[in-house]
């Protein structure tokens, strides 16, 4: 499964004025990452507000994403939840998983559950599961952390775990999965400023919500130091450092839906409540970041 090691994108859900899905700036965005060297496409995640589509829309876009994407690069598609049994329900009864090459699978959320409840929470999606499994660990939104040892102790018992996202952020947590992780499972970081160092520990990749706005940039940063050419993907890792943080100031998606309203790639800079557009500052801010670079 090293077809997710590199680069992925996080896309985001563009809407128009109205509020309702923008098919036409999908489109645009989908071109855009895949021309700027992304290696594959995430839909459903946190950044495309999957959580305020109805289930009607969830297909639409994951429709839209595919037949535009035309085969030119993977696709994995978000499926998760707090409660097991729904999930269950949605991996066997989703039709537009068909058009998958993996799901990624958020930890539970809210309801806080241990780390054996963590475990037998994957554990039943791995036996049931269409397609392969990327674990998504996001305690900052999911107030629990996968484990370490929970995450190895996945990966080494269902060949169909085949990689984890990690944003927790701890560098011990990602070493020691670095360290241990059986052969055919990827460490991807969840975290855009993170992931040039987290590759220096081992990590293979990125599942990234800044290579929605500069695909060709990041990728070339990501490639270069997966290829151990660090001196160059440090040099333009410091020139994102001001946007990395500016994307995140207010929340995401709301940043990176700013930075694409001000290229000219989304029609609106609209977010489902309760998530609203950056304020006029910080999107001055951005605006004018995204010119520099």
């Amino acid at each position: 499964m090293r077809k997710f090691s590199g680069v992925g994108v996080a896309l985001v859900t563009p809407f128009n004025e109205a509020g309702q899905v923008d098919e036409e700036s999908l489109r645009q965005v989908v071109d855009y990452v895949i021309d700027g060297g992304v290696d594959y496409l995430v839909t459903l995640g946190t950044t495309s507000e999957a959580v305020t589509l109805t289930r009607q829309e969830r297909e639409r876009v994951v429709e839209v994403i595919v037949e535009h994407n035309a085969g030119r690069l993977p696709v994995v598609i978000g499926v998760g939840g707090n409660n097991t049994a729904s999930v269950l329900e949605d991996l066997a009864g989703l039709s537009y998983l068909r058009h998958g090459d993996a799901i990624l699978t958020v930890a539970p959320y809210y309801n806080k559950p241990n780390q054996q409840g963590l475990y037998l929470h994957f554990k039943a999606i791995a036996e049931r599961s269409p397609l392969p499994l990327i674990l998504y660990n996001v305690p900052g939104r999911c107030s629990v952390n996968i484990d370490a040892e929970t995450t190895l102790r996945l990966a080494r018992e269902f060949e169909n775990i085949i990689a984890v996202k990690e944003a927790a952020g701890n560098f011990e947590q990602v070493t020691a999965i670095a360290a241990g992780k059986p052969d055919h499972f990827l460490l991807l970081s969840g975290d855009d400023a993170l992931a040039l160092p987290f590759i220096s520990l081992g990590a293979d990749g990125v599942i990234s919500v800044i290579a929605n706005v500069l695909p060709y940039e990041y990728s070339t940063m990501i490639h270069r130091a997966l290829e151990d050419e660090f001196a160059e993907a440090r040099g333009i890792h410091f020139r994102l450092r001001f946007l990395y943080k500016a994307l995140f100031e207010e929340g995401n998606p709301a940043g990176v839906k700013a930075a694409l309203h001000a290229q000219g790639m989304i029609g609106a800079n609209y977010l489902r409540l309760p998530l609203c557009p950056v304020s006029d500052a910080l999107y001055g801010m951005i605006q004018a970041e995204m010119r520099q670079l």
